[in-house]
């Protein structure tokens, strides 16, 4: 699995408008440069894309992994919603989506608390298994506390987790054990939804259908998604002081896509790309030198200073 790979979120919706011709474009640049690891869900443009992926199975001929979630197209977030009859519903629909007669990588997508502490959940999860289905299975977590919990299941096979320059809660524990227990790890929202481009102004305006505009309170889903749930004012502040960091002919993105790759407990990191020159820059992270210890106690100086107080017990 590639260490950077690619978050299909952006190309379904909820990140303002994208034509389907860019998104396939960004994506076969993604596999030129060597991604193979594709993340995607069932409710990213109510299938769209899944669908993209299909269609990028068959335009290439470059083999690559997908990974999809499910459990979010229930009506209400509810653990009794996590039945055998609804994944099953939910799982069925994404392998016609997707196009194939077995999924290589399943996650429950980000369920209530609740289902952590329910085997009976994950017993349907290894029933699916069985049927030829699914062929593994792992987690979406919005909290240390459900990755902890869920790595207690046997066949919990991958944790998906927001860890990133404003979200340094994983590194005290959970990336650890992690590796310990040879758990892949999935990092998402690695750019705090962008906001570590460094691009973004107090001016910057959002499209009515990105959730950069309609979940920043979390209206929608968990505030989390939202910039890593911090505080919009706040990010713009801290990485004002992250640009300084920046090695020449760096962005910002790639220093904190490398941040994140300097921790041993981490598989592959899902930085959206709507075109190929997001694409390019994601990957251009993983030729960056190694942070010094200097510069990575400065970004966790920043981080105390800032941030933590907005997010680091909340999730």
């Amino acid at each position: 699995m590639s260490e950077i790979g690619f978050g299909a979120w952006a190309v379904g919706g909820s990140w303002g408008n994208v034509e389907d011709a860019q998104s396939l474009a960004a994506m076969k640049r993604a596999l030129d440069l060597g991604v193979n690891f594709f993340d995607t869900a069932d409710v990213y443009g109510d299938g769209r894309s899944e669908r993209l992926l299909q269609r990028l199975r068959r335009e290439t001929k470059t083999p690559f992994h997908v990974a999809t979630k499910a459990g979010r197209r229930l009506a209400h977030q509810t653990a009794s919603g996590y039945s055998k009859q609804n994944l099953t519903a939910f799982i069925d629909r994404s392998l016609r989506n997707l196009g194939v007669e077995t999924i290589e990588l399943v996650q429950l997508h980000c369920p209530p608390t609740e289902v952590y502490y329910s085997p009976e959940t994950f017993a349907v999860m290894d029933e699916l298994v069985l049927a030829g289905k699914v062929q593994h299975y792992g987690v979406s977590v919005e909290k240390v506390e459900e990755a902890m919990k869920a790595m207690e299941f046997p066949n919990v096979e991958s944790i998906q987790i927001i860890f990133n320059m404003f979200r340094q809660r994983p590194a005290e524990r959970f990336l650890e054990e992690a590796k310990r227990r040879g758990i892949a790890t999935i990092i998402r929202v690695p750019l705090a939804s962008g906001m570590l481009t460094g691009k973004f102004t107090t001016a910057t305006t959002f499209e009515s259908d990105d959730h950069r505009r309609f979940n920043r309170h979390g209206e929608a889903f968990d505030v989390g998604e939202t910039f890593a749930g911090v505080p919009y004012e706040t990010g713009l502040r801290a990485v004002e002081e992250l640009k300084a960091l920046v090695p020449p002919g760096a962005t910002l993105a790639q220093l904190a896509l490398r941040w994140i790759l300097m921790f041993d407990g981490v598989t592959t990191v899902i930085p959206g790309g709507k075109t190929p020159a997001q694409v390019e820059d994601n990957c251009a992270a993983s030729q960056l030198s190694a942070l010094s210890d200097r510069d990575m106690a400065r970004v966790r100086s920043i981080y105390e200073r800032h941030v933590r107080d907005s997010v680091h017990q909340r999730w």
